[in-house]
């Protein structure tokens, strides 16, 4: 049985599609997005709601408390259980997600060690595969669009996002954790804070979360362009190839 993997940048389309395809072939969802793991930071990091998962079980979100260390390691152990838990209850792993260092690190099964192994980021390598072969049965597609409609789509959904509910998370969230909390001082919270506290006029704090979704998409798609292993698809297409490949 193959483990079927979804990737793109963020915005993309992976989570409405991935359900959709979930529903389709009896598959469950392990989510591979570095900010999801974190507990009580659900709209800012556009976690599927209950609604939205219809049904279909979700892991990989809501792991760890802002801040508390979780590192790429960490996630590859949680997804191979889950991944195995999975099959044997016959169903068909989809893993979802824009962190390319996550997915890497499964599908090419790269090893780890402690604080004096080769830095990235947070997170600490031992050794890199080259991205030549892939180190198990998995399906690798990824959501493509053009520029132009890709920033219209971030454009739209941060629309959407900045509304009572965000400022309400992220009021919650820097109660509970502080707003010296390092994972919340990225994305739509920390221009939320400074809408909150007049630091910044609505449209500036949109125009800012924009430039964030913005580059970070860049910085997805930059890594994923190295990894000559994904299939490429249009939004469109995905759910018609997966079907086909199943």
């Amino acid at each position: 049985m193959q483990t079927i993997i979804i990737l793109g940048p963020t915005g993309s389309g992976k989570t409405g599609v991935s359900i959709k395809i979930a529903k389709a072939i009896g598959g469950e969802i392990i989510s591979a997005d570095s900010r999801a793991i974190y507990k009580g930071m659900d709209i800012g990091t556009a976690k599927p709601t209950k609604e939205e998962m219809d049904g279909i079980p979700h892991y990989g979100l809501d792991l760890v408390e802002p801040g508390e260390r979780f590192t790429v390691a960490d996630w590859k152990n949680y997804a191979l259980e889950k991944i195995a838990d999975i099959k044997a209850r016959g169903k068909v792993p989809i893993i979802v997600g824009g962190t390319g260092l996550y997915i890497d690190a499964l599908i090419y099964d790269y090893k780890f060690k402690g604080p004096t192994g080769e830095k990235i980021g947070d997170f600490e390598q031992k050794s890199c595969s080259d991205r030549t072969e892939i180190k198990g049965n998995y399906l690798v597609v990824g959501i493509k669009w053009e520029t132009e409609e890709l920033r219209k789509r971030l454009v739209q959904r941060i629309e959407k996002m900045f509304s009572e509910e965000i400022y309400d998370e992220t009021k919650n969230l820097v109660k509970k954790y502080g707003w010296d909390n390092q994972a919340m001082k990225s994305d739509i919270y920390e221009y939320a804070w400074k809408y909150l506290n007049d630091e910044l006029s609505l449209e500036e704090a949109k125009e800012k979360c924009f430039y964030e979704d913005w580059h970070l998409a860049k910085r997805q798609m930059t890594w994923f362009k190295r990894n000559k292993n994904i299939v490429w698809l249009k939004l469109e297409e995905v759910y018609p190839y997966i079907i086909d490949m199943c």
